[in-house]
């Protein structure tokens, strides 16, 4: 089977935005793929965050993609800083790795405008990520519009180890774009994202989404109840289009264009097809997080299998390299 790596930082429970743009895709091609589910705490810490609720992120993530449909026994799933070939890996390939590639980044291009001083984290943040997904051979990333400019660097950084040292040892990965490219956030402009506060959770019960969708932005020309509305425009009707059934769509594209009905009719029926989407999910995350043992010891098994691999990548790594094998595994060492 292909085997396929995605990341997910640990922002805690996932929201609607990642699970339309990443995870129910995940959740499919474990179906297909031998599949590599990282919950990446190494790159949450190239920007500001609070160590003292990392950890709790860390395992709140775990549980929503457990929840969500992510089968340990079918695909691997672990945190990232429990296997530390990733950051070996990172730091080998930034001797492969030009400056100019990583300072072409749009992402690092965008966000380093917003620091007076740019850390090298954020510069060599893509490194990592090639690490990662090269660490296991992984042939295809899912990604979002947004990563296909990285995965073109993993391509790159493959291509320029593999002509330094071996052809062929580590493979060129492919982006396979999910469907759901792009979900816009509640306030109808940006990417749905955690630090804009502009995200419904997925664990979130039904007044706890009423409460983010009521200030929601809708179609900007709706400025009182009775005026008609172009659905195709308004951000809730393509929410609708990703959780309601085909007929209650067609019901609000109708009532929103004859102003039959207004906003706040729109979302309230939102409401309850999102509840319903999730509410086995949020049964299931119930059921694990009153059992943390349960969750840690998938992660603690996910990171056995994945070291599996990733120590025979790296011993292959060290071997073309010319590095002095040491007589001491990195366990023994320990």
């Amino acid at each position: 089977m292909r085997r396929v790596f995605s990341g997910i930082q640990p922002s805690g429970e996932l929201h609607i935005g990642n699970y339309l743009g990443a995870v129910q895709n995940w959740v499919q091609m474990q179906q297909e793929y031998q599949c590599v589910f990282c919950i990446v705490d190494y790159h949450a810490v190239t920007q500001d965050y609070d160590q003292a609720v990392l950890s709790t992120r860390t395992f709140d993530m775990a549980v929503s993609l457990i929840a969500a449909g992510i089968d340990p026994e079918r695909a691997i799933m672990f945190v990232q800083s429990h296997v530390p070939e990733h950051t070996e890996l990172s730091w080998v390939f930034t001797t492969v790795t030009p400056i100019g590639e990583l300072e072409r980044m749009t992402q690092f291009k965008d966000k380093s405008r917003r620091h007076e001083s740019v850390l090298a984290g954020l510069l060599n943040y893509p490194i990592l990520q090639a690490a990662d997904v090269l660490l296991y051979k992984a042939e295809l990333v899912p990604v979002g519009e947004d990563q296909v400019q990285h995965v073109e660097l993993m391509r790159e950084i493959a291509r320029k180890w593999n002509g330094r040292y071996d052809e062929g040892y580590f493979p060129e990965p492919q982006a396979v774009i999910t469907e759901a490219r792009r979900i816009v956030g509640l306030d109808g402009q940006a990417k749905m994202s955690k630090s804009l506060d502009n995200t419904i959770g997925i664990m979130e019960g039904p007044d706890g989404i009423w409460d983010r969708l009521r200030p929601a932005v809708t179609d900007p020309a709706r400025v009182k109840r009775t005026d008609p509305g172009t659905p195709e425009v308004c951000n809730i009707y393509s929410l609708h289009r990703h959780f309601s059934s085909p007929d209650v769509v067609t019901e609000v594209a109708d009532k929103c264009r004859s102003a039959a009905w207004g906003c706040l009719d729109c979302k309230r029926v939102l409401v309850e097809s999102i509840t319903g989407a999730f509410a086995d999910m949020r049964e299931r995350a119930a059921e694990l997080k009153a059992d943390p043992g349960q969750v840690h010891e998938i992660l603690r098994a996910g990171a056995e299998r994945a070291r599996g691999i990733a120590v025979q990548t790296m011993s292959g790594v060290r071997e073309r390299m010319g590095l002095m094998p040491g007589k001491l595994g990195a366990e023994q060492v320990r």
